[in-house]
């Protein structure tokens, strides 16, 4: 009896190590299961990636700003922002005090405070509003003075805006996609994103 008992163990230890691993159709099947939610997933992964640089991307402009503002207050002196390109903000852009004060900037004189890179190709960014709206032949800037207020090159007080959107979505869904930065008279800023295109708290133009 002891000895059929033994024997029964060891072959019931058999067949379950038997069937412990997987089949060949087993693992095929599981791949192509997991192939399928790739596929799904993938693209809302990659939107979601999309607008966290979106955000990172206007976050970071709002950075160049303040430093330009906290920068000019430091200096006694006007600090600007400016495309570091000649196609506009979509070139990326630099931050400056303004030494000599003729509202370029000197590498011999001026002093870069930061520079940016433009950005990935599906992103985009323009001026909505003040001196940072301006087009070609001029160049579009946001300037602070010695007292941080947003100023024009003529010494007047005024806000400006630029907004920042993804250029790979459908027009329907280019708002979602959406951030603006608003600069007001003070100097002060902020990015905001806005919920609808008449968005009261967050508008193209101050």
């Amino acid at each position: 009896m002891h000895r059929n008992g033994h024997f029964g163990m060891l072959a019931m230890k058999h067949d379950r190590s038997a069937h412990s691993g997987f089949t060949l159709l087993e693992l095929m099947v599981t791949a192509a299961v997991a192939a399928v939610l790739m596929a799904v997933a993938a693209p809302s992964f990659i939107s979601f990636q999309r607008n966290a640089e979106l955000t990172t991307f206007a976050n970071t402009m709002l950075s160049a700003v303040n430093t330009a503002r906290s920068e000019a207050m430091k200096h006694g002196q006007h600090a600007m922002v400016i495309p570091a390109g000649t196609t506009g903000w979509g070139s990326g852009w630099i931050v400056f005090v303004d030494v000599n004060r003729n509202d370029v900037f000197d590498t011999s004189s001026d002093i870069l405070v930061m520079n940016r890179d433009a950005p990935a190709a599906y992103l985009t960014v323009a001026g909505t509003d003040g001196t940072a709206a301006l087009t070609s032949p001029a160049v579009p800037y946001v300037m602070f003075d010695a007292s941080g207020y947003a100023k024009t090159k003529a010494a007047a007080f005024e806000s400006s805006g630029l907004e920042f959107k993804r250029n790979d979505v459908a027009a329907d869904q280019e708002l979602a996609h959406t951030r603006r930065l608003l600069i007001d008279r003070s100097g002060r800023a902020r990015v905001c994103k806005p919920a609808t295109s008449s968005d009261a708290q967050c508008p193209a133009r101050n």
